[in-house]
């Protein structure tokens, strides 16, 4: 199972991990994912196992906002990489209009690289694209029946987990936009190819490269390509 859970809202019984489907009150689920095949897939996913269910669809941060807005939700289920903005932005745009809302990030992206962003910017669970259509079924139930996702999971050693007690990474005190960029200059791409990508200029992502340079006490972009190799940062 790749996913990950949110520590701060709450601890759930252990007999409530596995919520069985069916009968249950109807869900509203949003759908938020630029790509129309992967929220038909999901819609299909969840009609099926759902006895009752309204799915809501949106393409994008601006449809999305709109229709938290304007209609109750039981969960949102969130990609992380969107086209007009960051999904953690998107995130915590969602958050600050609908602070008890559970959003779970569906993301293509492996837990280590982005979950603790995640949960940290307000996440309720983290789940991946490669998951069994079943897990996420049972983390939509839990969230509809509960609003959060056992926490106690969390300290079991899921990836991209670190224990309370952990330090932090050196990743993990980047900025958003910092972690950002390090992913691209890790995937090779040069500080004019990311100022285009981010639409950003070229001196903006130049200063964000030496931020991340000094704050990861490293000095060349060698260093920083090998440390986000190893620890799992990019694909």
């Amino acid at each position: 199972m790749d996913f990950i859970l949110s520590r701060d809202r709450g601890r759930l019984p252990a007999r409530d991990f596995d919520p069985p489907i069916g009968h249950r009150p109807a869900a509203r689920v949003l759908l938020v994912d630029d790509h129309p095949v992967v929220r038909q897939g999901i819609k299909q996913i969840l009609t099926d196992a759902f006895e009752s269910i309204e799915v809501g669809e949106a393409s994008d941060a601006g449809s999305a906002l709109s229709a938290i807005r304007t209609s109750v939700w039981s969960v949102v289920v969130l990609d992380i990489s969107m086209p007009d903005i960051s999904g953690l932005d998107v995130l915590r745009d969602l958050r600050r209009e609908q602070p008890d809302l559970p959003i779970l990030i569906l993301s293509m992206h492996p837990a280590e690289q982005f979950a603790r962003r995640a949960i940290d910017s307000g996440a309720s669970a983290y789940l991946t694209k490669h998951s069994d259509p079943r897990e996420l079924v049972r983390v939509v139930q839990t969230l509809v029946d509960h609003g959060a996702y056992p926490d106690s999971q969390a300290e079991a050693g899921l990836p991209g987990v670190q224990p309370p007690t952990a330090a932090r990474q050196p990743h993990e005190e980047l900025s958003d936009r910092e972690y950002q960029v390090l992913r691209m200059i890790a995937l090779g791409k040069t500080v004019s190819q990311i100022a285009s990508e981010i639409q950003l200029s070229v001196k903006t992502v130049s200063t964000y490269r030496a931020r991340v340079l000094e704050k990861m006490n490293m000095r060349t972009t060698a260093e920083l390509m090998r440390y986000a190799i190893v620890n799992h940062l990019v694909d």
